[in-house]
């Protein structure tokens, strides 16, 4: 029996350390290479969603809340000026004047977080990877965050999908119903940026036409690393929110 224990024990699942950096084949955040950039602009017609810019310098700009790492704009670049990297792109915190979040994982939060996710009209790839968060790899609750059934006991609503106009009532409704101080996160492309599905009377587009977003997670889907860090982001967040909100005390 004891050796039947010890057998468990030793092929148990333990959690990974998180990082985020993606396989070799993984398309990332995009690299560019300003002396190799002839100005031909064909970044800029080959982008679906309107995700590049040129700079005053005519160099390519990258809005990652747009972009779904097609891949599209580093085919079409003749000279190699764009290239995918493997590397997450980050999230970013809105309210504090569009700050890049870190790549490093702090665990030493003194703060609980809990999170309703919110579907206002995705195609379920950042679901499926916002489910990999409670797996035994990610474990989403050693941070001391969790999902949670009802608005009114969450902190921070979590919007996957570009918001279409059947369910821009019921994203409403959610927001109102959260207690102060309370978040928005905005995950994926669709949310974050809301060109992916173009412009039509079905839908409203990103989530900061209709709620004040506070943190943005770029991905056409973000890898669960990505959001793993926007939620310790946010839980930092929040804590600060809470020592200034007048419906609470002092954070402990």
């Amino acid at each position: 029996m004891l050796k039947l224990i010890e057998s468990i024990l030793a092929g148990r699942i333990q959690t990974e350390e998180i990082d985020t950096v993606g396989s070799a084949a993984y398309r990332g955040e995009l690299a560019t290479r300003p002396s190799q950039c002839i100005e031909c602009g064909k970044c800029l017609s080959a982008c679906p969603v309107g995700a590049i810019s040129l700079s005053r310098r005519k160099l390519p700009c990258i809005d990652y809340k747009k972009c779904v790492f097609c891949g599209k704009c580093a085919e079409a670049c003749a000279e190699g000026t764009l290239s995918h990297t493997n590397l997450d792109a980050m999230p970013v915190i809105t309210s504090q004047n569009n700050t890049e979040i870190g790549r490093l994982i702090n665990a030493a939060h003194t703060r609980s977080l809990h999170v309703r996710h919110l579907d206002a009209g995705s195609c379920n790839a950042c679901d499926f990877e916002m489910a990999a968060l409670t797996n035994p790899v990610y474990d989403l609750h050693r941070y001391g965050i969790s999902f949670v059934a009802s608005p009114r006991h969450a902190d921070m609503i979590m919007v996957t999908g570009v918001v279409t106009r059947n369910l821009a009532e019921a994203v409403l409704m959610t927001y109102e119903a959260m207690p102060e101080p309370k978040l928005v996160m905005a995950v994926g492309a669709c949310a974050a940026g809301g060109a992916t599905y173009g412009e039509t009377y079905a839908l409203i587009g990103a989530l900061d036409k209709i709620l004040p977003v506070d943190i943005l997670v770029p991905g056409c889907p973000p890898r669960p690393s990505a959001m793993l860090i926007a939620l310790l982001a946010a839980s930092d967040l929040y804590k600060q929110r809470c020592r200034l909100s007048p419906f609470h005390g002092e954070a402990d």
